[in-house]
């Protein structure tokens, strides 16, 4: 399964414990994630060498080749909101997580779009139950497609 992991980046980097952690469980399941410069620790230096048509062509076209994007919405980002938008009209699966104390969008929590799914979790395991949750019902849809 591929995998498109969406996280803040410009928007603050907090979570990126966070962003290491589902790239690392995700991976440890035999999922493929795609943008896992999301979880990078020095993707900001990285990408300043990078023109902002690079970052978006990266992006869109890993998103293009993905089964599903997961997104972690506890930080506000307008990139996360455009790749989770761009996710849902390309008819991929969309999972966002978020913790308890998130100000999160009401343009995601309310979007009754069966393809998409709104989260919250206390801690990491719970974070890691919804991710097998998601990934396994992607994982069902798939197979029943082909």
């Amino acid at each position: 399964m591929k995998v498109f992991l969406s996280g803040s980046i410009r928007g603050g980097r907090k979570m990126l414990p966070t962003y290491q952690h589902i790239c690392k469980f995700l991976r440890s399941n035999g999922a493929d994630v795609l943008s896992w410069h999301v979880a990078d620790s020095e993707l900001e230096g990285k990408e300043a060498k990078m023109s902002e048509q690079q970052i978006y062509d990266r992006d869109i076209g890993l998103l293009k080749m993905s089964d599903c994007l997961i997104a972690e919405v506890t930080i506000p980002s307008i990139g996360v909101g455009y790749e989770i938008c761009s996710g849902l009209g390309m008819g991929l699966p969309v999972l966002c997580v978020h913790k308890p104390d998130a100000n999160v969008s009401a343009m995601l929590l309310g979007n009754s779009d069966m393809d998409m799914s709104v989260e919250e979790y206390d801690n990491l395991e719970q974070l890691e139950n919804i991710i097998s949750g998601f990934v396994g019902s992607v994982g069902k849809v798939q197979t029943s497609q082909q």
